[in-house]
């Protein structure tokens, strides 16, 4: 049976890739990106409950109190079950006294109580949104050092450059199924963030720990060492991505049925994050480094 040769196909990768990359711009700039108050500023109101309402009727009835821009989602919070209502600026006493004579009046049966209500500035929720971008450019780029440390006798720069352009695909795969799906970036967004720098890197790591075992055993091309490196580590990588999606797979359907959107909201970017990952370390940082690492060899020829 032939094997594949990924080295030969990273232009067909690179072109599937582009292609997903631009459809997710072109969604983001026709649809822009949905934040949540926790990032842009605004108010939560929150609601316990006993036996779910009528989310539908709920969101009618909150938009009439509060105006049409309030959200409403399922929660947990603190082992409670929560409606949450999320609007940009803040609500006025008589608003949320308003909110509470319609669901003490027509919610009886949900036993609905005022659980929490908070507001937050949109200077705070800037601050907040660039902390964490800097806490995920400080993490990427200490893992990328690490790899080009770890990797320095088969060409560390090369391996530490090839590692960081997986990971920030696999990033931007994660960014635009936020954008796509239409959730809100909250902080599931820099949960799933940083959990697939870690799950992608892994396994840019054993492939790359791979190819350095056998390149000390063989003298065969580069683009051979590679191919047989990656032909090595594919059934470990499927094996570990399946039931990493399977186990975030059945997590995601129990969080759909029991409506729990916190879960939703990171779970279904976890599971396009944890495909990608395993996507961009075999078919893309792997090839990308011989790639880079021939063209040094030819340039250290002509010399």
């Amino acid at each position: 049976m032939r094997k594949y040769d990924f080295v030969a196909n990273l232009k067909r990768a690179l072109i599937i890739s582009l292609a997903i990359m631009l459809v997710g711009v072109a969604v983001n700039v026709i649809f822009g990106t949905n934040m949540d108050v926790s990032f842009k500023g605004g108010t939560v109101i929150r609601y316990s409950y006993e036996t779910a309402p009528d989310l539908d009727a709920l969101s009618t009835a909150a938009k009439k109190a509060l105006g049409n821009d309030a959200k409403l989602a399922f929660d947990e919070v603190n082992n409670a079950k929560v409606v949450t209502i999320t609007l940009p600026g803040t609500v006025t006493t008589e608003q949320k006294q308003d909110l509470a004579k319609v669901i003490e009046k027509d919610y009886k049966d949900n036993k609905m109580e005022s659980f929490s209500s908070n507001t937050l500035s949109a200077t705070m929720g800037a601050k907040f949104l660039l902390r964490c971008l800097i806490a995920l450019a400080f993490a990427a780029v200490l893992l990328v050092v690490y790899v080009g440390l770890r990797f320095r006798k088969i060409g560390g720069i090369p391996a530490a450059v090839s590692a960081l352009i997986a990971l920030l695909h696999d990033l931007l795969i994660v960014y635009f199924t936020f954008v796509i799906f239409r959730i809100d970036l909250n902080d599931n967004f820099v949960a799933v963030m940083l959990t697939i720098l870690g799950y992608s890197l892994n396994d840019t790591i054993v492939i790359f720990d791979r190819v350095r075992t056998l390149r000390r055993r063989s003298d065969a091309p580069l683009a051979d060492v590679v191919n047989e490196s990656l032909h090595h580590c594919m059934r470990r990588t499927i094996v570990t991505t399946v039931t990493t999606c399977l186990a975030i797979a059945t997590v995601l359907v129990v969080a759909l049925v029991m409506h729990v959107d916190s879960i939703i909201s990171f779970a279904l970017p976890m599971l396009f994050g944890a495909v990608s990952g395993s996507y961009s370390s075999i078919f893309l940082s792997g090839p990308i480094w011989v790639r880079w690492m021939e063209r040094k060899e030819k340039k250290a020829a002509k010399k």
